[in-house]
């Protein structure tokens, strides 16, 4: 074989070499985890769900978001979804929703006592109430339907039997945006780092909605001192004169364990709650709900804030602000409406982490 032979052949080797390497770069799984090791990216699906609540009118909310979160991330990991309404999803509803996705979907209806005013309720001050509320320019206050949807989410979601044997739930909503690529898997990252709430966005709650939950959330805890964490996250709710400073974490998002709230203790807080009725004659959210188990139970290790994660629900929004991260978003961390980073709640549970992380060094 003569020289200048050789020279071609080993250059297509080279070329050949190079094609197979950029086709196996291009094709494979992805290896950048925030907040993960290599590894974690490769070590399988955890035990999780992505959990939808909504109803058959809202088709069109989730032919927007589903196409987005699919993108983004679950056509990776085809974790599967549940939707729960409090009404039979219709044929039509299941077959275009089964359109969008192909990993394993559930429909499922919530049990009538789970969607309902409990007895131990007074129906006619609760609906005295309501009017009260609407009249006053309450957010959703004059809305019985809208008090049932935060009651089961606080109280029973988890408790569906479309949700046994899951260990985590990611919650979405319908008319979401997803703004960045999740190219690591988020449950196995909760599970690997022992975290039980994960969120984007904290915020302050409209006080008119809740007028006496901080002080019903105050007597529990003072009489069952058993459930609130010695090493607990109470700085992020509580000012220093011992009132609610109203931050709560935007529960529209939510990537979090089903034990913490299948747990003895939450049904001990949840069954407080309920029997008072603030559900029904305020306007108790599972916002502040959760949020403030949370952070009475919750050490700041098992809270995780998901920065990386780009997320719009109307009219707020998480958009990364680290210019590395941006890299893989599609959305402007200066808007004024972006809670990343900018909200003096979000300014308190970094205050948390860096007491917590400053007294282990």
């Amino acid at each position: 074989m003569t020289y200048s032979r050789r020279v071609l052949t080993y250059a297509a080797l080279a070329v050949a070499l190079l094609v197979a390497f950029l086709v196996l770069l291009v094709n494979r799984e992805p290896t950048r985890c925030y907040g993960n090791s290599r590894r974690e990216a490769f070590s399988g699906r955890a035990n999780g769900v992505i959990l939808i609540l909504c109803r058959n009118k809202e088709l069109d909310g989730l032919r927007k978001t589903m196409p987005q979160f699919e993108f983004r991330f679950n056509h990776r990991y085809h974790y599967p979804y549940v939707f729960l309404n409090d009404e039979p999803f219709t044929e039509h509803f299941q077959t275009e929703v089964r359109k969008l996705t192909n990993s394993v979907v559930s429909f499922g209806t919530i049990p009538k006592e789970h969607w309902s005013i409990p007895d131990f309720v007074d129906k006619n001050l609760a609906e005295e109430k309501r009017n009260n509320m609407k009249r006053d320019g309450v957010m959703y206050g004059g809305s019985l339907s809208y008090q049932h949807m935060c009651r089961f989410n606080s109280g029973f979601f988890f408790l569906h039997p479309l949700l046994d044997g899951f260990e985590y739930y990611w919650r979405v909503e319908p008319y979401t945006d997803w703004m960045c690529d999740i190219e690591y898997d988020p449950f196995a990252f909760m599970k690997r780092n022992k975290k039980k709430y994960g969120f984007t966005v904290v915020l302050y709650e409209n006080q008119d909605t809740i007028p006496t939950l901080w002080d019903t959330t105050k007597q529990f805890m003072r009489e069952h001192k058993e459930v609130v964490n010695p090493d607990n996250t109470l700085h992020l709710v509580e000012s220093a004169d011992g009132s609610y400073n109203l931050c709560h974490y935007w529960s529209n998002f939510e990537i979090a364990s089903l034990d913490m709230w299948r747990s003895p203790e939450y049904k001990k807080y949840f069954d407080y709650l309920d029997r008072k009725g603030g559900f029904f004659y305020e306007r108790w959210g599972d916002a502040p709900v959760h949020s403030l188990f949370a952070s009475m139970y919750l050490s700041i290790d098992e809270l995780h804030h998901f920065e990386d994660i780009g997320y719009f629900h109307s009219p707020y929004y998480n958009c990364p602000a680290n210019p590395a991260l941006q890299l893989r978003c599609e959305c402007d961390p200066t808007h004024k409406l972006n809670f990343a980073s900018n909200h003096k709640c979000f300014q308190k549970f970094r205050e948390m982490q860096y007491v917590k992380y400053k007294g282990q060094e």
